[in-house]
């Protein structure tokens, strides 16, 4: 029992930070009208990946 009482607040923090990421990306792509980024970052858990990934690519170049 003592290794779950230690994995719950590192699988919590996991699931917090995959719901903040994800739906920042979701957000950006339902503005973007990009369907296959939204199915792919929706239905995929990567624990926070794919959505930095997809925030990276597609960031507005300034300047």
């Amino acid at each position: 029992m003592a290794w779950q009482d230690f994995l719950i607040p590192i699988i919590t923090f996991i699931v917090a930070w995959e719901m903040v990421w994800k739906g920042i990306a979701l957000w950006k792509c339902g503005r973007n009208k990009q369907l296959i980024w939204f199915v792919l970052i929706f239905i995929l858990n990567t624990a926070g990946i794919l959505p930095i990934v997809y925030l990276l690519l597609f960031r507005r170049k300034r300047g």
